[in-house]
């Protein structure tokens, strides 16, 4: 037996290696390699309006390594990519507008969003062990994405740079403001986001139950929440009226009408029109879940953009001159920016970075509690850890792939909940075709000639439910006396601010101080306090941690529940 040893420790690896191969020839020659045991029926029938036809039986789950069927793997890959697929190509769409850059530029940052999404999403889904215990990526379907926060921030720092001067601006006889194209501000985004990566990178570090506890659910719920709110403000509800360039009426210029005077029909901000084409695109999605199938539910927001583009290209809103302009295949740093810091938006941005590491431990929560796997222990622990390390890295890296700060994104959880599909394979299809979608140019440019009510019908839901995510985060709060006074603490500046936006933006007007550095510190003060999540997000960790848990809040209920039993006895 001694001598037979050695040879059953070496005969795993050649039969690993024969098995392998004639499981990948079972799987592209046979039925079942092919399809395997899923309805596929189930997965594209409609609810019809006069009954629910649909068979009762679930399709199979699949856990994170199953073996897959190609076509599932492949279908539901697509699903992934085009739930994710909205929320990827908004970010850049307002970067862009905000700054006025030209058409190339804006479907060149399109297609760099897309195919960096698809790289380091692929980055998140390993779970590559590292030293000591420490990871890179959650080993789960988590795909990343331009973090909200980073949107609602990066608006508040490029206001700063057009009023300091940092890009040009004209302003009018009647005192309407032009800004000039400035990409150089998009390169001081990156530069500065490339740098203060290395703070969630360092937090990642930190055991996440520290995290969890100096971020608990009261502090990320108001963060989210209030995203999602302000950014249906600021950029959702504007676009829906036609562009938030001609949202103040200006008299005079090219934005006098929406969304420019050279489009193919301009309007005045929120004419009938516009609101109307918006209104289909939001009516759209709420159809598409009253009779859609579970495949259409999934990327309602794509159905809502598709359904909202045809019936106003039909109408001639749409300016197709973008797609003709832009190119047949397109990869990163076909355009670059160039590289530099704005020193007031470091600590901003070092703020969002706490922002997207909270982000990123509920999304990874919310992924394994889909994909059936433990949410507390040890190996979940290092899943957070290996997902908050990535998330610090795809930060670093995405910068010098000319994209915004990428963070771990929530849009597929419900794709893997209904589909009961979490599978990494399926996973990595849908970075193949988020790859695919960013490497043909006339995709971007079609993202690009979406009419801009379109785009805000669909993004006004799309950010409600950002906003809708943050209430459910609060949800799993008690609400003592003492959740109560934080949660009205931060509420105060954030709604605040949010409701009128200007109140914190003269605050350090009447102080010019020679020292440049200082000088800096002040408009980071400004542009933090512009933000409300921000503001709300520090006050309700602030406080959080300083007001100590009172002892009277566990006997507050107590005098309720004898009363209740003296009434029943009675």
């Amino acid at each position: 037996m001694q001598t037979e040893q050695p040879v059953a420790t070496r005969a795993p690896s050649s039969h690993h290696s024969t098995g392998r191969f004639a499981g990948l020839k079972t799987k592209l020659t046979t039925r079942h390699g092919w399809l395997g045991d899923y309805d596929y029926a189930w997965l594209c029938t409609p609810t019809l309006p006069f009954g629910n036809l649909r068979k009762s039986r679930q399709p199979p789950f699949y856990a994170l390594d199953a073996k897959l069927p190609l076509l599932l793997a492949i279908a539901s890959g697509l699903q992934h990519a085009l739930a994710m697929l909205a929320g990827l190509i908004t970010p850049p769409i307002i970067f862009a507008s905000a700054l006025s850059l030209d058409s190339a530029t804006s479907a060149y940052m399109i297609s760099a969003s897309l195919i960096g999404c698809g790289i380091l999403s692929l980055v998140q889904m390993s779970r590559i062990k590292l030293f000591a215990g420490y990871y890179l990526g959650t080993g789960l379907i988590s795909v990343v994405g331009t973090s909200f926060s980073t949107l609602s921030t990066a608006n508040a720092i490029f206001d700063a740079m057009y009023n300091d001067g940092t890009c040009p601006s004209t302003t009018a006889a009647d005192g309407t403001v032009t800004r000039g194209a400035c990409p150089d501000a998009y390169g001081k985004l990156l530069g500065t986001s490339l740098i203060c990566s290395l703070l969630e990178i360092s937090m990642s570090f930190v055991p996440s139950r520290v995290l969890q506890r100096i971020f608990p659910p009261m502090v990320t719920g108001t963060v989210i929440l209030l995203i999602g709110a302000s950014l249906i403000g600021s950029s959702g509800i504007p676009n829906w009226g036609g562009g938030s360039n001609c949202e103040s009426f200006p008299t005079s210029g090219i934005f006098q009408l929406c969304p420019t005077t050279l489009a193919p029909r301009p309007l005045p901000w929120g004419s009938p029109e516009l609101i109307g084409i918006g209104f289909l695109s939001f009516i759209s999605i709420i159809l598409t879940e009253l009779f859609g199938s579970p495949f259409l539910k999934n990327i309602s927001i794509i159905v809502g953009l598709v359904i909202g583009c045809i019936v106003a290209g039909a109408a001639g809103y749409v300016d197709n001159s973008n797609i003709k302009s832009a190119p047949a295949i397109t990869f990163l740093w076909v355009k670059t920016f160039k590289i530099g810091v704005y020193p007031p938006a470091i600590l901003p941005m070092l703020a969002v970075y706490v922002s997207c590491a909270m982000e990123a431990i509920g999304d990874i929560t919310a992924s394994a509690e889909v994909s059936r796997q433990e949410v507390e222990g040890p190996e979940f622990d290092s899943r957070i850890q290996g997902g908050v390390l990535s998330d610090g890295i795809g930060g670093f890296i995405s910068a010098l792939f000319t994209v915004a700060p990428l963070s771990v994104f929530a849009q597929n959880n419900g794709v893997i909940s209904v589909t009961r599909c979490a599978n990494r394979t399926a996973g990595r299809w849908c970075c193949a075709f988020l790859i695919l979608f960013g490497v043909l140019g006339k995709i971007s440019g079609a993202f690009l000639s979406i009419p801009n009510p379109v785009l805000g019908g669909v993004t006004t839901f799309l950010f409600a439910s950002v906003a809708v995510s943050g209430l459910r985060v609060l949800s799993y709060v008690r609400f003592t006396r003492r959740d109560r006074f934080v949660l009205a603490a931060a509420l105060s500046f954030g709604a605040g601010d949010l409701l009128v936006p200007g109140i914190f933006t003269h605050l350090f007007d009447g102080v010019n101080h020679p020292n440049k550095a200082l000088q800096g510190f002040f408009n980071s003060i400004t542009i933090v306090l512009s933000t409300p999540f921000l503001a709300a997000g520090i006050v309700a960790a602030t406080l959080n941690l300083i007001l100590p848990q009172e002892a009277a809040e566990a006997v507050e209920e107590e005098p309720a529940k004898e009363v209740d039993v003296e009434s029943q006895e009675k």
